[in-house]
């Protein structure tokens, strides 16, 4: 029995994500027994912008916060720019948030953050285009490989992956914070 059994995590993203930003941590999760879903802006499946095709186990105006362990949010600049503008993905990762579920975020996965308006006095890193946006949030931006603020791992591209797989399961299994 691994560390993560019985704990269910969370992938919010939609078509265009970085495909080795939701593959990599999900493999790497669910190989230490957690239940793996992903919720998207609609039913079907989802695309990312290398190909890979993940179905959608539940919509984001079905989403609730309270059945989840944790949350990952993948990058790709169009996936993140998308989901953002989904009001019920921005009160999903809000919520989840303040009740201090551990959120792992990386490269562009962040922008959804500062529409959440859960960045304030928290420390972060991301794909470096975001690092004003994500300052003006309330932010402190910083160019680290792998950042953990109080359960909110992120970390900045596909490069840093094992880092942040390895920080954002560490989380999962200690729990809310």
């Amino acid at each position: 029995m691994s560390h993560l059994t019985g704990k269910t995590v969370a992938f919010l993203a939609t078509n265009g994500f970085e495909d080795s930003e939701l593959t990599s941590p999900w493999e790497e999760i669910a190989s230490h027994g957690a239940t793996v879903e992903l919720i998207s802006t609609k039913a079907g499946s989802i695309t990312g912008k290398n190909g890979h095709e993940v179905h959608v186990d539940v919509t984001t105006d079905q989403a609730v916060p309270s059945r989840y362990d944790g949350l990952v949010l993948p990058g790709g600049v169009v996936n993140s720019d998308s989901i953002r503008l989904d009001d019920n993905a921005v009160s999903f990762v809000k919520q989840i948030v303040e009740a201090g579920t551990p959120v792992g975020v990386i490269c562009h996965g962040a922008w959804i953050l500062a529409d959440a308006d859960v960045l304030r006095g928290r420390t972060i890193t991301s794909f470096p285009t975001l690092k004003t946006d994500l300052r003006n949030a309330g932010a402190t931006w910083v160019d680290d490989e792998v950042v953990t603020d109080n359960g909110l791992v992120s970390s900045r591209t596909p490069d840093d992956l094992p880092a942040f797989n390895d920080k954002v399961i560490e989380e999962i299994a200690e729990g809310a914070h």
